[in-house]
């Protein structure tokens, strides 16, 4: 008799997660031989620069790099992380204690509520947001308590609907600037108040950086959060390679700041995961010193693209904010529809994957998110397509 092979309870209560069920409706539709145009999910279609390739390249022959990297990251890795943040951010950082490498961000987003936060204890999660957030809080056994980003406050938390005896509880709180999903950036005033916040509850912040190098205006380029007085005290940063380097399938990042926090974080990784190839890490040495000449041209691309899907969208009276960082676009949906229903509209009716406001969180209900990842002509194809189904 074949016996019963019964989840975890943990498992039992997680939620499909959202990226997963997007792609099996997309290689539905292409089962059906559906023409789609991808813009639900931010994987750059751009290929990695060719000197981070080479770079690994070289580095993938080296035997030294064959056998178990070290699992806080080799210290040239860490070394180039502390360079590139006193260039971009002029935040000084000690690269044997402040830094850690990572499997992409989204490896430590998922991994720091395990290093401090214990069943009872409250996240802090900003809604929508990145799934991960809750998701990592819910393994660790920890309570979301969800803030909402609306938009007539900027898409950043009020702070001053959170209960005090949810604030007694907190452990840690996410958050994400430039933002994903609704691409906002976020001022200095702000940040300040979040660590004001935490020094008050004692409580840590982590800052998901991924998007800071995706901005639109050189005068208006997104700052970290170490940059302010008492940031380094309570807070981690953690930012990816993928999206600044179109390097999504690499599975490269770092977290740093604070070095007690970092540590924590190393010792759950040391007990979960064995380090990132370090051919790899050779190729992020690389990518961290591309300089803007290479850069540049990238985000220019996804200018041109970001203005023709705001300007189509506008002209068929669908409202959305026009980004001045990351790769997406937060848009209204038209009157007569919820997030799921337009997205699934937009797939059957029209060959468009989009990602559904309300999979990033209640308050993401009412809006769509569309990624840049195809180029300017396929943009317009897909305005029109949208102005035939509207």
């Amino acid at each position: 008799m074949k016996s019963t092979i019964e989840l975890a309870e943990r498992v039992k209560h997680l939620p499909p997660y959202l990226f997963d069920k997007i792609d099996k409706l997309k290689k539905q539709a292409r089962g059906k031989g559906v023409d789609l145009i991808d813009l639900s999910i931010g994987d750059p279609d751009i290929p990695t620069p060719a000197h981070i390739v080479e770079a690994l390249r070289a580095a993938a022959l080296k035997p030294e790099h064959h056998r178990y990297p070290s699992y806080e990251g080799m210290l040239g890795y860490r070394e180039a992380v502390a360079s590139w943040y006193s260039r971009r951010f002029g935040v000084r950082l000690d690269p044997g204690t402040e830094v850690l490498s990572l499997i992409g961000s989204k490896e430590g987003i998922g991994h720091l509520p395990l290093a401090y936060v214990n069943p009872g204890d409250v996240v802090l999660c900003p809604s929508p947001g990145y799934p991960v957030y809750a998701i990592g809080t819910m393994f660790a056994g920890g309570e979301a308590y969800l803030m909402p980003l609306l938009e007539e406050n900027g898409y950043f938390p009020d702070f001053s609907v959170i209960p005090d005896d949810v604030l007694k509880r907190t452990k840690l709180m996410f958050l994400n600037y430039p933002n994903n999903p609704t691409s906002a950036v976020c001022n200095r005033e702000q940040f300040m108040e979040a660590i004001e916040l935490a020094h008050r509850h004692n409580f840590i912040i982590c800052h998901d950086a991924a998007y800071t190098e995706m901005y639109y205006y050189d005068r208006k380029r997104p700052m970290s959060f170490l940059e302010l007085d008492g940031a380094k005290d309570v807070a981690v940063e953690l930012h990816s390679l993928s999206k600044t380097y179109n390097m999504t399938g690499w599975r490269i990042g770092f977290a740093a700041g604070n070095a007690d926090i970092i540590f924590g974080l190393g010792k759950i990784k040391t007990n979960l995961d064995s380090g990132v190839f370090q051919a790899v890490q050779e190729a992020g040495i690389a990518a961290l010193n591309t300089g803007d000449t290479v850069l540049a041209p990238l985000r220019d691309t996804y200018r041109a693209r970001r203005d023709t899907l705001y300007d189509g969208l506008r002209s068929i009276g669908i409202d959305a904010l026009k980004p001045e960082a990351t790769f997406y676009l937060w848009a209204k949906v038209p009157t007569g529809f919820n997030s799921e229903g337009f997205a699934v509209h937009l797939l059957e009716n029209a060959g468009i994957s989009a990602t559904p406001g309300n999979g990033f969180g209640a308050a993401g209900e009412g809006y769509i998110r569309f990624a840049l990842t195809v180029g300017v002509e396929r943009m317009k194809e897909a305005v029109q397509r949208m102005r035939k189904v509207i």
